[in-house]
């Protein structure tokens, strides 16, 4: 089924893949999709959006908060879990046993819904199954329900102990202290509260239950947990039922402690009430509206479907559609992988999907950026420049997470120097990029006037003090840098960053000239309290040197003297290394002194800029630098595929689209780099499946204005359907090999002017249009 995400049997050496495969979230809560008797070993996380602690000097991460799914199950003393089953003994009952003869894990994609069966046969014959669905729910944020059912084929003793777990995996914990368990006042909700070690935040979950069977059991209170342990005389044919409420409340937003614990208590009470079905047909609801406003239909490629819903679904159960100040971690909620930061991978590569299908996601994450503010203004302010130098690994305050020593050599166990931190400056021209993204696509000015221009424009300025004028060429260069392909460092006039920084200060400009119309006195006061003049940054626009395509080869030089390298295959350049996890980059790594990169740098500002370059020039280009590209990074295989499509091969690029959209269904990607551990979802390589089929595939492009439609379809796809919303209407649109069709809803509030192929037309609100295309 294209809804459907499942694995039959048991591997326990896909334990942690599937916990990323099968995880569910709302935004606020990401749980990793482990199985119920699964404890720290297996990387059981509840991660909480935005909710970070340090300790001691290692590295500033989420805090995975107390898990309060918990819940093992014995049948007649033996523990029924895929950890310990083993081979069944049929001598005399006695011994062996349980086996797990059958196992299956899954997630509906449409409701959000994870889902397990296990089935074990003791060493009598009876057989027992295990069942149960789980969802964070979409409607309360801090809702986690889980229903286990339990039934076997005879009559016996059941027991189940399930509660709160405190003892968390962590990788640079242990994040939460001082654990206090309790219970209400009518015992029917118990509690589990911790603190967090560096700024003592509380975090409270709390957990109530429907059992149906013999009592609600013995209170077990240990030092890091609190459960209850049930004992059951389970009926042969009738499935013994647990249903789990779960609330996880902190006070990250300085509410005090007696206040979380009672919201805890309150929220799990209510839902108590409710019931497990009609939280369900809540939060289904609720999904079926995402559904409604992003689902792509393909047709003539079931594995292609299933991949893009799923990397939809991947950025539905991240998106922070309640909160400005929160964004999306490089590996969303799945874990403290990269110190759950926030990278230029939010706007790159996940604005997109949002800014087409959920605008006011897209402003989240952008305002995300405008409180921040203050932390990139430190950050610049730190390293001697003026403006904002906006963090590589951004957390709640935007003060950079990322350390000078990011990786360890795999021979020395030596922390390496790498210059992601400090040198990484095009991270600053990607926020205003962002920006200017939102307002184009929506018209709303709202974001600019409550912080997006000056955004805009303490980028800019950060941009004017760091470059560099050359008066012998009477221009400016930005020297010193590291592009996207971060295996070369300290490089200058990357093609890549100066064409964004020239795109910054484009954007300052503009947008200070909508501020200057909105709110003459904020304009004044910026411009006052500034020591660069618009002028001064015209000036740099106009005089800042961008590589060009060279006029006889239509190649672009991705930095200065990159030519001047070492020409080595990838393949002879894999030859070389010494060990599995070897980094490339850094001071010595094997590709520094090659032409190998890491990822799509000069692809990437093609089609970043695809109206600035013609046909020829992208295909020599993306000939040129594919073969050198490792794509050791999620975020290169897509930009590939987009550009393949751009320049009318989509069949070159549909296997870097299947790679990207299939990444968290496989598990087939980078999971070190030297010795650190960098496993967990890929929530830029999801927004990038949707890119290369949308923007890619579909041919898209908005600027603002009109909306055009280039189709290139690759051979396996006979049409695809999607919606998108555009400067407040909404539309859907058919390609198929014969014909474009676009239809307008209703309440649009204007017309829409849209070029497919050669022709431009106008469609009106309620409009449905067809229009002829040979599609390649």
């Amino acid at each position: 089924m294209s809804w459907i995400v499942r694995e039959s049997g048991f591997d326990p050496e896909r334990i942690a893949h599937h916990g990323n495969k099968f995880m569910i979230g709302n935004g606020v809560l990401g749980y990793r999709g482990t199985l119920e008797e699964f404890g720290k070993s297996e990387l059981t996380a509840t991660i909480v959006a935005g909710l970070y602690d340090k300790v001691g000097d290692k590295w500033r991460e989420p805090v995975n908060a107390p898990n309060g799914l918990a819940t093992t199950v014995d049948w007649e003393g033996k523990p029924l879990s895929v950890l310990k089953a083993g081979p069944r003994v049929e001598a005399d009952g006695n011994g062996g046993g349980p086996e797990l003869v059958a196992h299956e894990q899954s997630l509906d994609l449409r409701r959000a819904l994870h889902q397990r069966r296990s089935v074990f046969l003791m060493a009598d014959g009876t057989e027992v199954t295990i069942t149960s669905e789980r969802f964070c729910s979409a409607v309360r944020s801090e809702l986690i329900v889980c229903r286990i059912a339990v039934e076997s084929s005879r009559d016996g003793a059941l027991t189940i102990v399930t509660g709160i777990d405190g003892d968390v995996w962590d990788i640079n914990g242990p994040h939460l202290e001082r654990m206090e368990s309790e219970s209400d006042a009518t015992g029917e909700v118990v509690l589990l509260t911790a603190w967090t070690q560096e700024l003592g935040v509380p975090v409270t979950v709390a957990e109530t239950a429907d059992i149906v069977g013999e009592g609600r059991g013995e209170l077990l209170r240990e030092e890091t947990s609190i459960r209850r342990r049930i004992h059951i005389n389970s009926r042969a044919g009738e499935p013994v039922e647990l249903v789990k409420y779960v609330a996880i409340f902190t006070g990250q937003d300085g509410a005090p402690e007696e206040d979380v614990r009672a919201s805890a208590v309150q929220s799990v009470s209510e839902a108590r009430q409710l019931g497990y079905d009609r939280l369900l047909l809540e939060h289904a609801e609720r999904w079926e509206r995402k559904w409604e406003a992003s689902d792509m239909k393909v047709e003539g490629d079931d594995e292609a479907q299933l991949a893009l819903r799923y990397s939809m679904y991947q950025l539905h159960i991240i998106a922070p559609d309640r909160s400005e100040r929160v964004s999306i971690p490089a590996r969303g909620l799945s874990g403290q992988v990269y110190k759950g930061a926030v990278f230029w991978d939010t706007e790159m590569f996940m604005l997109p999907f949002f800014l087409h299908t959920e605008p006011e996601v897209a402003r989240n994450l952008m305002m995300y950026r405008v409180h921040t503010l203050d932390g990139a203004k430190r950050k610049a302010a730190e390293y001697g420049y003026d403006g904002a130098f906006y963090a590589w690994e951004s957390q709640e305050t935007g003060d950079d997470a990322c350390t000078l020593f990011n990786v360890n050599d795999v021979f020395t166990g030596r922390p390496m120097r790498t210059y992601f931190r400090d040198k990484q400056v095009h991270i600053s021209a990607d926020v205003a990029y962002g920006i200017w993204q939102y307002y184009a696509f929506t018209g709303d000015v709202s974001l600019l006037l409550d912080g997006g221009a000056e955004v805009a424009w303490e980028c800019a300025k950060f941009f004017y003090s760091y470059g560099y004028f050359n008066p012998r060429k009477q221009r400016y260069e930005i020297l010193d840098v590291t592009g996207p392909d971060e295996y070369h460092e300290r490089v200058n006039n990357n093609a890549f960053t100066n064409r964004l920084v020239k795109e910054c200060l484009r954007i300052a400009l503009d947008v200070m000239g909508i501020l200057r119309t909105h709110n003459p006195r904020r304009y004044e006061a910026l411009a006052a309290g500034s020591s660069v003049s618009p002028e001064q940054i015209r000036d740099m626009h106009d005089r800042l040197y961008v590589p060009q395509p060279d006029v006889e080869t239509g190649l672009i030089e991705q930095f200065d003297r990159y030519y001047a390298l070492e020409d080595v295959s990838l393949p002879d350049l894999k030859a070389r290394m010494l060990h599995p996890h070897e980094y490339l980059g850094g001071g010595n790594g094997p590709a520094t002194t090659t032409r190998i990169l890491k990822q799509a740098d000069v692809v990437l500002m093609l089609h970043l800029f695809k109206g600035d370059y013609d046909r020829s020039v992208k295909q020599m280009n993306w000939a040129y630098y594919e073969p050198r590209t490792e794509h050791g990074s999620s975020l290169s295989a897509c930009i590939y595929a987009m550009v393949a499509a751009d320049t009318g091969s989509p069949d070159w690029g549909y296997p870097y689209f299947m790679r990207t959209a299939t990444i968290d269904l496989t598990g087939e990607s980078k999971q070190y780099v030297g010795d650190l551990y960098i496993g967990g979802t890929h929530p830029a390589a999801n927004g990038g499946a949707w890119m290369a089929a949308i923007l890619g595939f579909a041919g898209l492009r908005y600027d603002g204005l009109k909306a055009a439609l280039r189709p290139a379809l690759p051979s396996a796809w006979q049409a695809m359907e999607f919606p998108v919303r555009l400067r407040g209407g909404s539309y859907r649109i058919r390609i198929s090999r014969e014909e474009v069709s676009i239809a307008a809803h209703s309440d649009n509030p204007t017309a829409m002017r849209f070029i497919v192929g050669d022709r431009e037309l106008a469609v009106a609100p309620g409009q449905d249009v067809c229009v002829p295309y040979e599609v390649d």
